[in-house]
């Protein structure tokens, strides 16, 4: 079993970047498919981003919405997942949740076995 622990949220303005990190104990980081999932205030999560398992740099898949503002990469020596986002923009406001799956890539929030506590990123117009 893995615990995530997200970090890096913030209040910033539009336009400007963010990264979050997502530290990773209690399992094999390598085995795990790792990725973001928001959540604003009345809505639904909704899937951000994921990275594929294992060694190497993995795979990466993006919602539409996040497609060439958002890159996600990781440290398979730090246990660490980043989430990078440049160009940010109001509608990005919500709440950032790590997510995890061992072995299985998700794109959905009902097909992830493991979550973090979310940390807030608050962007102004």
């Amino acid at each position: 079993q893995v615990q995530l622990v997200e970090s890096g949220g913030g209040l910033v303005q539009a336009g400007a970047s963010l990264r979050l990190s997502c530290v990773a104990s209690g399992g094999t980081f390598s085995s795990y498919s790792m990725g973001w999932f928001r959540q604003a205030p009345g809505k639904e999560r909704e899937f951000v981003g994921r990275i594929s398992p294992g060694y190497g740099g993995g795979s990466t898949y993006y919602a539409d919405s996040v497609k060439g503002r958002f890159t996600i990469t990781k440290d398979i020596t730090k246990k660490t997942l980043y989430l990078q986002m440049n160009s940010l923009k109001p509608e990005d406001t919500a709440v950032y949740y790590c997510a995890a799956k061992q072995w299985q890539v998700f794109a959905t929030a009902a097909e992830v076995n493991y979550w973090g506590q979310g940390t807030q990123v608050t962007v102004s117009s």
